[in-house]
């Protein structure tokens, strides 16, 4: 078995998960993919069975219906747990994160304890998306920083690695978001608890193939997520101490 694996939500993707698993497999061959799929119409589900019958290195966990990216990727978290693997990755499966920043990713995760892909740092790094989403997504990052004081440029971004301490320490079952405001539990609740976040700049591309993901319903459960979370941390705007089990209580430099 590898140590790490990528975490791969589908949902209707049957045009980008074969080309993905090929570029990831070309970008990092030690690692696996995990595919959750949630009962795609369009037969993601079938040939992803194919792929995991010929490929040791591809898995799939096969939910009844479609219950939203949080609890695609909490689902994806406890199996990889229970698999014994030492790094989780997220990743989408349309090609808006790059496989070939896979091997950065992993490698930022040996020094820190969750390490994010970046559409932010270093200037704006997104490509062939329209100026209303960017605004939405530059003013949920900022929104975020304000009200919570998380230290991250991208608190929203879906490319990150969590080193298995972090997961085994979170609670997973009381992760209640489920749209993109996900990923803002996910980094706010690693980063209260002491564990170091490491930022990594990426080029994140519009998708390939497929509809977006992205709804009304997504942007508002975000907006209230940010005071949930200043709330849960009884109004504390910085993060604690290093974890025990955080690189950073190890001695690993920054």
């Amino acid at each position: 078995m590898n140590p790490a694996v990528i975490i791969v939500p589908t949902f209707n993707e049957k045009d980008n998960v074969q080309p993905l698993v090929q570029a990831i497999e070309a970008a990092c061959p030690a690692v696996d993919v995990l595919f959750v799929d949630d009962n795609s119409p369009d037969g993601t589900g079938a040939l992803i069975d194919a792929m995991v019958a010929s490929d040791p290195r591809v898995h799939v966990l096969h939910r009844p219906n479609k219950q939203g990216l949080g609890r695609a990727y909490v689902a994806g978290f406890q199996w990889a747990l229970a698999a014994g693997y030492e790094f989780m990755c997220e990743m989408d499966a349309d090609f808006s994160h790059d496989p070939n920043d896979l091997p950065r990713l992993l490698a930022a995760a040996q020094t820190a304890d969750v390490a994010i892909g970046s559409r932010y740092i270093n200037g704006v790094r997104v490509i062939n998306w329209p100026m209303n989403r960017l605004l939405l997504s530059k003013g949920a990052a900022l929104y975020t920083q304000i009200i919570t004081g998380l230290p991250i440029m991208d608190p929203t971004g879906g490319f990150k690695c969590f080193r298995r301490a972090v997961l085994e320490t979170i609670d997973l079952a009381a992760v209640r978001s489920n749209g993109y405001s996900f990923q803002i539990e996910m980094n706010h609740t690693a980063w209260q608890l002491g564990f170091r976040l490491a930022e990594v700049p990426i080029i994140f591309v519009e998708r390939r193939a497929g509809a977006s993901k992205m709804n009304k319903k997504i942007v508002s459960e975000a907006r209230w997520m940010v005071w949930k979370l200043l709330l849960r941390a009884h109004g504390r705007r910085q993060g604690r101490g290093p974890h025990p089990r955080s690189i950073a209580a190890a001695g690993v430099a920054p």
